[in-house]
């Protein structure tokens, strides 16, 4: 069963094809309508179910509009609608739905929720983000790198911020695509180091740098994400605000970047905290290539899981 559980279970050079096969189905798409159907239908006559524990803009639209391109049909499914877990076991969700669809993408909150319903589930299963870690947003993250700087393997990626779960899927694309990873950001808000020394393992050269500045230097990217979750409370926000300030990624940041290097921010984002407008907007940015770049990064995942 071939599910996309996290970057770092999935074999490098799966993850190569993947990538690979994303830029040739964009390339193939270059200068076609929106709406207009793949020239391939891999999907055709597959029905994908996307499940919606959190809200979603980008996940939501991307699989299903991913999903639309390349022939097949989707079946939306929310939390409310679901109750996963709590009317159903998650185990007996996981089997009925199997019964009825070829794909399963969820996106929702506990890791061991994503986890189980793959256990239990005869097709395969997608992981369209949990409160751990955001695999799908690193793959676009990597495609959008390589179309504008080149092969990945041996860049410089730094991430300055919070050590979230986007940061988790980068830090184990280092060590499944052979870039090396700076992470600067308070004690506090350290990423977990089990991915850190098992991206290390792999050869990944991954630091932790206190002084944005100094960790900038020789970076080829910057990424940075969102200080607060939208289910933080009020005063968990104001700390977080305090801990992250040093941290926003501004013009000044970006001076002390290698010369040419690219900014991202998964999104959404908010302008004026973690980073400023001028960086946003300004000629390094490639935010909308890369929430393009989740369309096509998902259709590729897609067609893998379903050897299609």
């Amino acid at each position: 069963m071939r599910h996309f559980l996290d970057i770092n279970k999935t074999d490098p050079a799966d993850l190569r094809a993947m990538i690979d096969n994303a830029r040739a189905m964009k390339d193939t798409r270059a200068g076609l309508p929106k709406g207009t159907p793949d020239l391939e239908q891999p999907l055709k006559n597959h029905i994908v179910a996307l499940i919606f524990e959190k809200p979603s803009t980008r996940t939501r639209v991307s699989f299903d509009v991913g999903v639309r391109q390349m022939g097949g049909e989707t079946l939306v499914l929310t939390g409310s609608e679901m109750q996963l877990g709590h009317g159903e076991s998650i185990a007996d969700t996981a089997r009925v739905l199997s019964r009825y669809v070829d794909l399963i993408m969820i996106r929702t909150f506990d890791e061991t929720s994503l986890l189980e319903l793959a256990e239990n589930a005869s097709v395969p299963v997608i992981n369209g983000l949990t409160d751990r870690t955001h695999p799908c947003q690193i793959m676009a993250d990597i495609l959008t790198f390589e179309e504008h700087n080149g092969p990945i393997a041996g860049a410089k990626v730094v991430w300055s911020g919070d050590g979230n779960n986007v940061a988790a899927s980068m830090i184990q694309a280092a060590g499944q695509f052979g870039f090396d990873l700076t992470f600067t950001g308070p004690t506090q808000l350290d990423p977990e180091m089990v991915f850190v020394e098992e991206a290390r393992a792999k050869g990944a050269k991954i630091e932790i740098v206190r002084n944005p500045e100094e960790a900038v230097k020789g970076a080829n990217l910057v990424v940075t994400d969102t200080w607060v979750s939208m289910h933080d409370a009020l005063s968990a926000q104001e700390r977080r605000h305090n801990l992250l300030r040093p941290y926003q990624v501004n013009e000044r940041l970006m001076a002390a970047a290698a010369p040419g290097a690219l900014f991202m921010h998964c999104l959404p984002a908010h302008r004026g905290e973690e980073v400023t407008d001028t960086v946003m907007d300004g000629p390094q940015s490639v935010i909308f290539d890369e929430a393009e770049n989740r369309l096509h990064a998902q259709k590729a995942i897609m067609r893998w899981c379903l050897e299609a």
